[in-house]
Parts: C-alpha cells; structure tokens; sequence
C-alpha cells in the first residue's frame, strides 16, 4: 500500500470498512504516457496524445461490435490513489469540498470514468486519444458512448 501525505487542513479521513462488499475483475490495463499518478493531466481535454487500452485474452470476446462506435465509456480502477478522504480541499478551491462534489480520484472507491475517442483497433489492443490514468491502471469496464443518452447539454454546475 502506498504512503500518502497527511490531509491539509479542512479534509475528512475516515477509517475504511475492514470487508470490502464487492468483488471486481480487471478486464485488462491501461497504457498510457504517464508513469505515476503524479504524471497525469488534470484535463484531458487539452492532451491528444494517445493511449492504449489493452483487453486480456479472455475477455477479446467482449469487443465483438465495437466496430463503428467512435468513442467508448472507460472505467478504471485508480489502484494508487488514496481511498480514506471523504472532504478534500483542492488547490483550486477556497472550502473543503465533499468527495461526492469532486472528480478528484481520491475517493472511497477509485473509479475512474473517461470518455475516450476510439482511434484504432487491434485485437484487444484499442489506441484511443488521452486519458488521465497512470500506465498499468487496471481497467474495469468498457461501454459504447451514445451521444443520444450520454450526453446531457443543459447539464449545470455550481
């Protein structure tokens, strides 16, 4: 387990539940050009290198039908990132913020959720344009992106 640095002053720890209640299956892993989390862009929006989504042997079945779809829903395990923190205080920020009004990867479960455009496809191997990840971040689940339901346009923030 990785050390982390101490809260700053207005974050919440809290101890962790001793029996985790779910079970998850890596699909496969993430390779990107950021070696640590550290390494990673807050926005990926402005970064088009690419990346590569690499889905192990017994799971290629799966990518039956992906053909076509521009973009897919990537959700991934953030393996190196703290779990315990439930307000953080951003450098962006001037309060503490709850964990649930963030998208930082510091969370009770570190998933991560990216939508990423599809650039090529190769077996398992599928070369997309950025994503915020370490190289080597497990990843859990695949979904076609359907701007049709996906996409909210009137959708608002604080």
């Amino acid at each position: 387990m990785p050390e982390f640095k101490p809260p700053r002053p207005g974050e919440v720890a809290i101890a962790l539940p001793g029996t985790p209640d779910a079970r998850l299956i890596f699909i496969g892993r993430i390779r990107t050009a950021y070696p640590t989390p550290a390494d990673c862009p807050k926005n990926t929006l402005e970064r088009t290198e690419p990346a590569v989504i690499e889905v192990d042997p017994p799971f290629d079945a799966g990518l039956r039908g992906i053909e076509g779809f521009s973009h897919l829903i990537a959700l991934y395990w953030l393996d190196r990132s703290r779990r315990d923190l439930v307000v953080q205080h951003p450098s962006h920020r001037i309060e503490p913020t709850g964990v649930f009004a963030l998208r930082s990867p510091v969370r009770p479960n570190p998933i991560g959720l990216a939508v990423v455009e599809v650039l090529a496809r190769e077996g398992g191997r599928i070369t997309i344009r950025a994503i915020d990840c370490a190289d080597g971040t497990p990843l859990l689940d695949l979904k076609p992106y359907l701007a049709s339901s996906d996409s909210v346009p009137h959708a608002s923030r604080p």
